[in-house]
């Protein structure tokens, strides 16, 4: 089955707790602290892999995660690093966030990992808060939570050549006859419900990939026949066959049928438009095909044009269509350069957050929402069950200026306070000492 868009949810392992413990030795008085960091959680990975063509395995399994580290140890042991978690998607994926619809990685280069959701580090232990007047310090900070993300991932493929036309033209014959692609293919319209591609070798050391893309009908570019999902498949090819049937069988004049294609390619995009097409008059074995293709082919010649007239189903004419392709695919590899060296190529790397941003809001009568995720970090990784981190988590708020923000809206003493996933009552400085 050919899966081409898919949501999943991805969530990176959350970083292990620092510890909080003292040397316990003979002979060694006043050890001193010895508490563990945590280990690094495990990132989730999007891995290309040209040996997919499809997004189905996302369609059954949606939600993924990645390890959590480990907590630490005594003697100063840090815990075990979480691991990664590599999701493999096809070449040519696009990434989006569900939410905002906003292109996070486009992933074209085979084998170049991305991080899409970045691990949580590990908490430090209480080896880590010793100074000059705390030498027996009892913090231990706990792992920095992962990351979630709600991802729309999109398949374009990735093809030199795009077989276009009406249904039933002979798109999926021709990809049959060119390389070792096998379509389902039958006389009757939409046969081709999803895109196939092939290699074409004309050489040994040289070959191309062709996609045949089912076919357009009038209103394509709105959705129409599922037109609109099978016209992003060739977003990406450089070179365009146009084939046109001339059997005369289809009652359709293909003139007409090659002017409404080209309308559908310039409403959903003028980039397609633009494209370079090569037009195959397709099944010209039948009996009366080269009345109708003969003078066709002088018309759209005219045009400015390059016509081959070939039958898919024999093989007739085939042969010198697939040559000129390649010489094409040759002429525009010295012409336009990669996409990597344009800039086309899209490649976020999702930023870390900045910490002293944050945003306090008055939710209702005595309670108060503080937003910004360096904040809600820092909160997240503080242990609320020990009086010392509670009272360093209280400086590092006023320091911030997140208590003057709260003390400007009104709050007071017992009020509750939500950052993040923790709430907890509000206390000013007077009443924590």
């Amino acid at each position: 089955m050919f899966v081409d868009e898919v949501e999943i949810s991805v969530k990176s392992g959350a970083g292990g707790n620092g510890v909080i413990a003292f040397r316990r030795e003979k002979f060694v008085p006043r050890g001193g602290p010895s508490g563990g960091d945590g280990g690094k959680g495990g990132d989730v990975v999007l891995l290309p892999d040209g040996r997919l063509t499809t997004l189905i395995d996302f369609r059954y399994k949606r939600h993924y995660k990645a390890e959590k580290g480990a907590d630490g140890g005594q003697k100063n042991m840090s815990g075990k690093n979480g691991a990664d978690l590599a999701l493999r998607v096809p070449v040519g994926t696009q990434v989006y966030d569900a939410g905002t619809g906003e292109l996070i990685a486009d992933l074209v280069v085979e084998g170049e990992p991305f991080v899409i959701a970045k691990a949580g580090r590990g908490g430090r232990g209480n080896q880590h808060f010793a100074t000059p007047t705390m030498q027996t310090p009892r913090i231990a900070e706990n792992g920095e939570p992962g990351e979630e993300r709600d991802l729309r991932l999109e398949l374009k493929l990735l093809a030199d050549v795009g077989l276009i036309g009406f249904p039933n033209v002979g798109k999926s014959t021709l990809i049959a006859q060119v390389s070792a692609a096998r379509p389902k293919i039958a006389d009757y319209p939409f046969t081709t419900l999803v895109p196939n591609l092939g290699v074409v070798r004309l050489e040994e050391y040289r070959s191309f990939v062709m996609a045949d893309i089912p076919g357009l009908i009038e209103g394509a570019h709105t959705g129409a026949g599922l037109g609109d999902r099978f016209l992003r498949h060739i977003e990406r090819t450089r070179l365009l066959v146009h084939i046109i049937d001339v059997s005369g069988f289809t009652g359709r004049n293909p003139t007409e049928d090659f002017d409404a294609v080209n309308r559908e390619l310039d409403l959903y995009s003028a980039k397609l438009s633009e494209l370079t097409q090569i037009i195959a008059l397709n099944k010209i074995d039948v009996s009366g095909a080269r009345e109708i293709a003969d003078p066709l082919a002088k018309a759209l010649e005219d045009r400015g044009l390059k016509v081959f007239l070939i039958s898919a189903a024999t093989g007739e004419g085939v042969q010198p269509l697939i040559y000129y392709l390649g010489d094409e695919l040759l002429r525009l590899d010295a012409m336009v350069p990669a996409p990597a060296e344009t800039g086309e190529v899209v490649r976020i790397t999702p930023g870390k957050p900045e910490e002293r941003s944050f945003q306090v809001k008055k939710a209702a009568d005595h309670e108060f929402v503080v937003e910004g995720k360096g904040i809600a970090r820092t909160v997240a990784m503080s242990n609320l069950n020990s009086e010392e981190a509670v009272r360093r988590l209280h400086r590092k708020l006023e320091r911030l200026g997140v208590l003057k923000k709260l003390e400007e809206l009104g709050a007071a003493n017992g009020d509750s306070v939500r950052i993040g996933a923790i709430e907890f009552d509000y206390a000013s400085e007077d009443e924590v000492e």
